[in-house]
């Protein structure tokens, strides 16, 4: 039999490391590196091949950096196994790392691997008691450039927790958006296709762009929000930027899309002559079943007045969910009122008298009242009557009682607040929920 050679790696021996790959996939053993990152490390680091006649039976491939190397693969075929082809492939790819001055050389393996042999004939280590981590990035380096221009952004990951109250609607967008599309192989097993496309509806204030901003963070993808009044200004027109910022968008591997106030430009389509506005809501209406192709991106609508919209924009196949987000029932509103009242003074305020005041608030209203409360017991602290200072002299009194805001602070800033919503709005919304709503 024609005894092996180690040599380095060539683009042609590609189809042999997909082979190898196979192999062990085979075996059961799930390697630690993805194989794209083992053939980029085998373009782009140091790879060596052992070979018989024009046959690939082992590879080895090594990153390093700075003064640390690492073994990314190493394999052989079950057939060449016990004959130190894995011992001698670990020889080469270190000596082809030699010149970078490494100081330690290391390797990560499966547990399920059973085959150490060329590791400990190399000389080494097995290291007991660690635990090896590991975090997805969920944005390529390759996407940040395109990212940057179209104003998208990663958002911080904790968006979906601070979201205070509103459990029924978390719930329902946790079900039937966030665990689909977080989940994709397991929804498939399911015969479930993930969301491509929904609507949020409901009166103003109550959090919808919110909760399009905690989807994108729950999910770790690309927030773009795409704003149809700067578009107005491209030369190309509304509908001709719009259709080039979802090229651009296709781009990204993943990304949820938030268009805020879509019936702006998604409106009930009337009147001959047509309007300017119909061509773009036309052109929408073509983009929608484009982008509903692409995997791992959502558009996210939101709309206060959901009756405006174009009756052909909701229609099944364009959206999967019509879903409604109204105004806060009791235990979100406390739930809020927990998060907007200071640590310091929560214990002695009367929260469930707050609660009781501000039913049909919205979640900006409650946020509102919550913030002028603050203002105005910051403001008597430091200026108010019997303090030692006169209001409007620019001087705080020295002998001031500091405190938080107390629960009449809260109850007059309530009284002030005029709510975002009014109860025929509120009940239009009801309404809505029965006509147009789709979870």
């Amino acid at each position: 039999m024609t005894s092996w050679r180690i040599r380095d790696f060539h683009s042609a021996d590609l189809d042999g490391i997909l082979h190898l790959w196979e192999t062990l996939k085979a075996s059961n053993v799930e390697p630690v590196y993805a194989l794209s990152e083992v053939l980029a490390s085998c373009e782009k680091d140091h790879a060596v091949v052992a070979v018989q006649g024009e046959q690939v039976v082992g590879a080895a491939v090594g990153r390093a950096a700075h003064d640390q190397g690492w073994i990314v693969f190493l394999a052989t075929l079950p057939e060449y196994r016990g004959r130190g082809i894995g011992t001698s492939l670990l020889a080469a790819v270190e000596n082809r790392m030699a010149p970078h001055g490494l100081n330690k050389l290391s390797a990560l393996m499966p547990e399920s691997e059973t085959r150490v042999e060329a590791f400990l004939g190399r000389g080494f280590v097995l290291k007991k008691n660690l635990r090896y981590f590991e975090r997805r990035i969920p944005v390529q380096r390759q996407e940040l450039e395109p990212l940057s221009q179209l104003g998208g952004r990663i958002l911080a990951r904790d968006l979906w927790e601070n979201v205070a109250g509103m459990r029924n609607e978390k719930e329902l967008l946790e079900r039937r958006l966030v665990l689909p599309l977080a989940e994709a192989e397991l929804a498939d097993e399911f015969g479930v296709v993930p969301p491509r496309a929904v609507v949020l509806f409901g009166p103003p204030g109550t959090g919808k762009t919110t909760f399009a901003k905690a989807i994108a963070s729950r999910l770790e993808w690309p927030f773009v929000e795409v704003f149809p009044s700067r578009l107005a200004a491209d030369p190309l027109g509304l509908a001709g930027a719009l259709r080039e910022t979802f090229l651009e968008i296709a781009e990204l591997e993943h990304a949820v899309v938030f268009i805020d106030e879509v019936e702006e430009i998604a409106s009930q389509r009337a009147g001959d002559p047509p309007s300017p506005l119909q061509g773009v809501t036309n052109e929408l209406l073509k983009i929608i079943p484009a982008f509903r192709e692409q995997p791992g991106r959502l558009l996210v609508c939101a709309t206060n007045f959901i009756r405006a919209l174009d009756s052909a924009f909701l229609r099944h196949g364009r959206f999967d969910y019509v879903i409604p987000i109204g105004l806060p029932d009791r235990q979100a509103r406390e739930a809020m009122w927990q998060r907007f009242i200071p640590a310091a003074v929560v214990d002695d305020v009367d929260i469930e008298l707050l609660v009781e005041r501000t039913e049909g608030f919205s979640p900006a209203d409650i946020e509102y009242a919550a913030r002028s409360a603050s203002q105005r017991a910051l403001e008597n602290a430091v200026y108010g009557e019997g303090d030692g200072g006169a209001p409007g002299s620019g001087a705080p009194a020295g002998s001031a009682v500091r405190r938080g805001p107390a629960t009449q602070d809260y109850l007059d800033a309530i009284a002030d607040t005029r709510t975002t919503v009014s109860a025929e709005v509120q009940q239009e919304f009801l309404e809505d929920i029965d006509l147009l709503g789709r979870v």
